[in-house]
């Protein structure tokens, strides 16, 4: 009797979905693949699913009735609120750490006690929830600094201050205005750190580490780095500032000893660890922890992946990562985001896309949708990130020709790109 095809749900509805259910789709034992809730990218390798990604009890119903054979989180929400322990509670093999594990992005404060703990290279920081005391501690330190809010703020919720007023009402917007709500009634207080940053992110199956390729994220909204910070304006990988020297010690100072700390308060990690990092003249600190693929890191890095990708997912869900199970293709990758006019700020929505079969017909390039629906059988704009058009070259130059072409070929109202996506590695 033939075996009925393997399915797999992905939740979220991003580019770094798009991407996931690209690379899942075209795996060799290709698998039915569903997403919830997806977008106008998704809808053409998957099926769609009226779940949104937040919605932990519709997605427990629909995946008890439907039984997929692996379950793979995007975003950080639904893990922070505990989806992978109520999907494994219920039988059902789910991608992603636990509720516990992903404090390490869910909670700043927890990251940072965990990172002191273990001797994590990080920048010092203090803890606040009084705007008075923090106000005062401000007064001591050298500028520029950081104020972060403890919680989730969907990226926005860190200030870089160059001076005390600065860093005043960047307090007063958490600690006592609330503009994150509950994320920032807790604020943390950072040195500022000096040199380039990239992101590296490991597959984790509760012990095994397997580091993947290297990739550098644009977060500011405008060329040569101005304007507010966004969700990921575009990345490219590898990244250079990433030299060879550095792996083995990225590896044991920051993986190691951070899974080993969490392991000793009880805590065993599974899935993507992302440490964002900064390099500089001291070797790399880590800025942040992010328990989930980035975006759009993961838009540059799955095109290099050599073979399949469902093998190791199901391999750290197993426990039996293996290092032979990730293999890099020697191209470059870039991908560029396209954004609607106003992002970071008010955008809007419900626009008519143009040119994407013209830039999809391109060699090696993929566009993925980020903010993207249906409309009549049309594609348009549905978030402030919009598209990553993304392409392979033989170099990082040619990736990035490839993908500014296919970039070029797009249209919708108010659209917006960086113009020098990899232009420092260049």
């Amino acid at each position: 009797m033939a075996k009925d095809p393997m399915t797999v749900l992905v939740i979220g509805g991003g580019g770094r979905e798009h991407a996931l259910v690209w690379k899942l789709a075209n795996d060799s034992r290709r698998p039915v693949v569903f997403c919830a809730p997806g977008n106008a990218g998704t809808a053409g390798l998957a099926q769609n699913l009226d779940l949104a990604a937040t919605d932990v009890e519709g997605l427990l119903a629909w995946a008890l009735e439907h039984r997929p054979d692996l379950t793979v989180v995007g975003p950080e929400a639904p893990l922070c609120a505990g989806l992978v322990d109520r999907f494994q509670a219920s039988g059902l093999r789910v991608f992603g750490p636990s509720q516990a594990a992903a404090q390490l992005e869910g909670s700043k404060i927890f990251s940072k006690e965990v990172m002191e703990a273990a001797g994590v290279p990080t920048a010092k920081a203090a803890k606040f929830t009084e705007a008075a005391a923090a106000a005062a501690y401000v007064r001591g330190q050298s500028f520029p600094l950081v104020v972060k809010a403890d919680g989730l703020a969907a990226g926005k919720g860190v200030v870089i201050c160059q001076s005390p007023e600065e860093a005043d009402a960047a307090i007063d917007e958490m600690l006592v205005k609330g503009v994150f709500g509950a994320a920032g009634r807790s604020v943390l207080i950072e040195e500022f750190l000096d040199g380039e940053e990239a992101s590296i992110l490991a597959l984790v199956d509760g012990r095994e580490i397997v580091l993947l390729a290297s990739a550098q994220d644009h977060k500011r909204i405008f060329d040569n780095d101005q304007g507010p910070n966004t969700g990921g304006m575009g990345a490219y990988c590898p990244a250079s500032v990433v030299k060879r020297d550095l792996w083995p010690v990225i590896r044991e100072q920051v993986f190691e000893r951070t899974l080993a700390e969490l392991r000793r308060r009880g805590i065993v990690y599974k899935g993507v660890l992302y440490a964002g990092l900064m390099i500089g003249s001291r070797g790399p600190k880590v800025l942040e922890f992010n328990c989930r693929f980035g975006d759009p890191e993961t838009q540059a890095i799955l095109p290099r992946l050599a073979g399949d990708l469902l093998p190791a997912l199901e391999a750290c869900v197993d426990g039996t990562l293996k290092d032979r199970m990730v293999q890099w293709k020697p191209e470059a990758c870039v991908c560029i985001v396209m954004a609607a006019g106003g992002y970071p700020g008010s955008y809007a929505t419900g626009d008519a896309i143009e040119g994407l079969d013209e830039a999809g017909k391109l060699r090696d390039v993929v566009v993925f949708h980020a903010g993207t629906k249906l409309v009549e059988g049309k594609t348009a704009t549905a978030g402030g990130r919009v598209l990553g058009v993304t392409a392979l070259g033989k170099d990082l130059k040619d990736a990035v020709g490839r993908a500014y072409l296919a970039a070029g070929k797009i249209q919708f109202n108010g659209a917006q790109y960086r113009k020098d996506i990899a232009a420092r590695a260049l």
